[in-house]
């Protein structure tokens, strides 16, 4: 019996895995296909570093271990749902919650360096062992066109920019080499006192690019004075861009900067006594304001805060209502996700009377930044995009074996003193150096060759398989794309490219290019490194689809399994306080549809189980009637949500499998199934909107309750008994 994995994540897509996965399990049950959970949540994560101080009932395995081993092997079949890229503050307030549900697991800064394991984008790169191939979905793209989106109106006297740095930067510090043949490199920093080793026993192999680069943290502040200033000057809305919790060693120093750079005033005066109380902004703002009650001029410092906000720049706000700033916690505002949004919106963000208001995007980092204002000067000239029309921009993204993990891990280090950081190889060279200043942030990554070479396959693959253009995204003034346009030329000679449309451009001018070509309804595939996977696969499909959460995500994994990821989208915390306070999910769980029957057809295409390949092709017509149909869920309480749409889709998915002619024994299976349910719909429906419109008690946030989720989340009798039935 052939087994698909599941993935226990975290906030919606786990509170969707209550309602879904017991449908999916009596489906595939069908084909002869076991599905198994496997906990990566962020508590799951937590628990599994502590087995010593858990009892036996308590005590679970390490999920990601056993999952990252698994994706090495041609068997792994995972689905993989959307999970916490915990920031500190989040991190600890899981570790609060398993403590007062009784698991004895010590403070964070009592085990600083196993949760830092977990913390940030801890579980991407175990799983990734591929390249990614994200797109969106034709079933998808003519809905949309059919039913297109909201898309606020753009004006050419819009003041909405993004301010980056123009030297001191990532970008501008970047070195790069290939390792000529296996090693093990050493990262140290030379100061007046003598060596201080960062980071040792660094094993490379031959071919593998090496990069290293530094921001200067008084080029920092210096341009982040200057944005403030900017923003108050041209009365628009200041808002900070970072990702606080992949980049999880350097965004929340940035962050921290950003916030001590808007409240400059204050820290000039009250500082000393602020970074004494740990108060310095790398958690937010709420985080100070908490911390305040402390110090014995608690109250005349609050004061000065509130001051501030009123003699600075307008901020964006998270939650107007909640008088929640864009400042106020690292990991409200991720950029990836804020950016396009702010875009769609008409390069609006909220100001705190809950208004629209055009906004100046500070994103300090150079690397990328262009790639928004290209988007934005582009709507400002010619207007907002038309879903209807528009082209669709598909990603292959290059991510396999943890590469281009930047700032994310082990090799990120805030500089205690002034010096020079080296990288040296095992026989005394130095490979590459900086002279660094204490507060610079210093981080290194890596790249391996094999990857490469997969993600030059994959993207020419694509492109002849949908005939698209490709652009690789990569910019010779950046030391490590200099040393990957030399790898991408030299692979591409390898595959057989004649006939096809394939160029390199920076990313500035390959944004250009897309959306030049989206305006005029063409397609272009965007072949790129991770971070820019990660942000392209948010920016586009947002305009075009009004999510990332309709993508389909594909991982070809180099071992010859395969991974499904639901979608780019997050983990929606929002969803999960509105299934608390109205017990309404509006999670689509789209992506895990799209998801699932390209698992299904892996499991044909490696197994040679047709029946599963039957299953696909019916989830397919499923998912487009249920969107022909408008069964996604609404975003308002006792209307359809999430669970709702399971059970339409379940209902159209045993329709699909009663009227195909592959399977006769299939067919004769689920007819008195899809009649059962057709039956029932009237009923099924009525229990599923008279659960909505109260509070709901989940028994916990990162660690629910199993059997009060459960009822939560099922809270039909008569759908239950139909698909437990068909389980049996």
């Amino acid at each position: 019996m052939s087994t698909i994995i599941w993935t226990r994540t975290d906030e919606a897509p786990l509170l969707a895995t209550y309602s879904f996965k017991p449908i999916v399990e009596a489906f595939a049950a069908q084909a002869g296909i076991d599905v198994e959970t496997s906990d990566i949540s962020l508590a799951g994560r937590i628990l599994a570093q502590f087995p010593d101080r858990l009892s036996d009932e308590q005590r679970i395995p390490d999920a990601l271990a056993e999952l990252g081993e698994l994706a090495k092997t041609p068997e792994a079949n995972i689905i993989k749902l959307p999970n916490i890229s915990a920031s500190l503050v989040q991190l600890k307030k899981a570790i609060a919650e398993l403590q007062a549900a009784g698991f004895d697991i010590p403070d964070y800064e009592d085990a600083q360096e196993k949760y830092d394991a977990v913390k940030g984008s801890a579980v991407n790169p175990v799983l990734r062992e591929g390249n990614s191939d994200r797109r969106a979905p034709e079933a998808v793209k003519n809905y949309t066109k059919k039913h297109p989106h909201s898309m606020g109106e753009w004006s050419k006297d819009s003041k909405t920019n993004v301010a980056t740095m123009d030297a001191g930067d990532f970008r501008h510090n970047e070195k790069s080499v290939i390792i000529p043949a296996e090693d093990t490199l050493t990262i140290k920093l030379v100061t007046a006192d003598g060596e201080k080793v960062l980071k040792d026993g660094l094993k490379v192999q031959a071919g593998e690019v090496i990069d290293a680069t530094y921001m200067s943290a008084k080029a920092l502040d210096a341009f982040l004075e200057e944005a403030v200033k900017r923003a108050k000057a041209e009365g628009v809305l200041f808002s900070a861009h970072l990702k606080a919790t992949m980049m999880k060693v350097s965004d929340p120093i940035i962050f921290g900067h950003v916030v001590r750079a808007y409240f400059k005033p204050v820290f000039d005066k009250y500082g000393e006594e602020l970074l004494a109380a740990g108060l310095n902004g790398e958690n937010g703002l709420g985080a100070i304001l908490d911390g305040l009650s402390e110090l014995e001029n608690g109250e005349e410092i609050r004061k000065a805060f509130e001051q501030q906000l009123v003699d600075g720049p307008a901020l964006a706000m998270v939650n107007s209502h909640k008088g929640i700033t864009n400042l106020h916690v690292p990991s409200d505002v991720i950029i990836d996700a804020s950016m396009p949004a702010m875009i769609r919106t008409s390069g609006h963000m909220w100001n705190a009377d809950d208004q629209e208001q055009d906004t100046l995007a500070v994103i300090p980092d150079s690397s990328y930044a262009g790639v928004y204002q290209t988007v934005i000067d582009d709507c400002r000239e010619n207007g907002a995009y038309d879903p209807t029309t528009m082209g669709t921009v598909p990603n292959v993204g290059l991510m396999a074996q943890k590469a281009e993990e930047y700032g994310s891990h082990d090799k990120t280090f805030k500089i205690p003193a002034d010096g020079t950081v080296q990288v040296v190889n095992s026989a005394g060279d130095v490979l590459i150096e900086h002279d660094v200043e204490a507060g610079d942030i210093w981080r290194a990554t890596q790249t391996k060759d094999a990857p490469i070479q997969d993600w030059v396959k994959l993207a020419v693959n694509r492109a002849r398989l949908s005939g698209m253009k490709a652009i690789f995204w990569l910019d010779e003034e950046r030391a490590h794309d200099r040393n990957l346009i030399d790898l991408v030329n030299k692979y591409l000679a390898d595959h057989d490219t004649e006939g096809l449309d394939i160029s390199i451009q920076s990313p500035i001018e390959a944004t250009k290019t897309s959306v030049e070509r989206i305006r005029r309804g063409e397609d272009t595939i965007s072949v790129t490194g991770n971070v820019l996977r990660d942000y392209n696969t948010d920016l586009f499909p947002i305009l075009e689809l009004g999510t990332s959460a309709k993508m389909l995500s594909v991982v070809p994994l180099m071992a010859g399994g395969g991974l499904f990821e639901t979608g780019a989208g997050g983990s929606a915390p929002k969803h999960v306080q509105q299934v608390q306070e109205e017990n309404h999910l509006r999670w689509d769980s789209l992506g895990e549809y799209l998801a699932l029957a390209e698992s299904f057809r892996h499991e044909k295409n490696t197994n040679g189980n047709e029946r599963a390949g039957v299953l696909a092709a019916a989830l397919d017509k499923a998912t487009e009637k249920l969107l022909d149909e408008g069964k996604s869920p609404s975003r308002k309480v006792n209307e359809i949500d999430d669970r709702g749409s399971h059970f339409w889709l379940s209902l159209y998915w045993a329709e699909a499998l009663a009227a195909q002619t592959d399977d006769a024994e299939l067919a004769s299976a689920f007819t008195p199934v899809a009649k059962e349910l057709r039956e029932n719909a009237e009923t099924i429906d009525k229990e599923l909107l008279n659960a909505q419109g109260n509070a709901a008690d989940l028994g916990g946030y990162y660690w629910p309750d199993d059997a009060k989720t459960s009822a939560v989340m099922r809270p039909s009798a008569t759908f239950n008994k139909i698909i437990d039935a068909l389980k049996k």
